[in-house]
């Protein structure tokens, strides 16, 4: 099987499946889904939605966080994983989105990277989620099962990603990390993936490398 048949088996069939899939991350706009996706690393989605209501309501804007202490932040989030430096990202955050982009998220890699706690991946859930560009994060998730399947041989997160992008056009590639991100968080699972339940095994290099 080539490459480019892996790939469009792999994304004809989740696009026949889930043809619009989304974050699974609360927000009502731009500020909360970056909020929400800075708390998001190593935590569940279903823990951060438990958690940011109450945060969004005490600071539904940068100013208002800006404003706050360290300590208000912390006990709204302290349940999520890395409480201290979340916490405080977020307050750095603001302040540096008040200061520096006018209470605004800049919408360019380079831009938002300066800010306080986001990386690469969150950086790209952005412009992918809240600017519709093309765009694909690369989490735990999305790096375990593109080099499972055979979509990338990417030793690193940077690796995979351009490698994604490289074959995946540049309509479908917010999409793409969704359907990676869902496949890989309910099917092809970490420590056990369910290969009985899964429908594109035949597209699956490390499947049929076993049988």
């Amino acid at each position: 099987m080539t490459l480019k048949e892996r790939y469009e088996g792999c994304i004809n069939y989740w696009k026949e499946q889930n043809p619009n899939p989304g974050t699974e991350l609360n927000y009502t706009n731009n500020f909360e889904l970056l909020v929400a996706v800075m708390l998001s690393a190593q935590c569940t989605d279903k823990r951060i939605n438990m958690v940011t209501p109450a945060l969004f309501e005490a600071y539904p804007t940068a100013e208002a966080m800006a404003r706050a202490s360290f300590d208000d932040i912390f006990a709204l989030v302290k349940s999520v994983s890395y409480p201290n430096s979340k916490a405080q990202h977020l307050l750095e955050m603001s302040r540096m989105l008040i200061d520096e982009f006018g209470g605004e998220i800049p919408d360019t890699m380079a831009e938002m990277t300066r800010l306080p706690g986001v990386g690469r991946k969150t950086a790209n859930v952005m412009l992918g989620q809240a600017f519709g560009k093309a765009a694909i994060a690369v989490d735990t998730h999305v790096f375990r099962v593109a080099n499972r399947i055979g979509l990338s041989n990417g030793k690193t997160p940077l690796e995979v990603e351009k490698s994604l992008m490289k074959h995946i056009p540049a309509e479908q590639q917010w999409k793409a990390h969704h359907w990676i991100l869902l496949h890989g968080r309910y099917v092809c699972k970490a420590q056990k993936p369910d290969c009985l339940n899964c429908a594109i095994t035949q597209f699956c290099k490390t499947y049929n490398k076993k049988k």
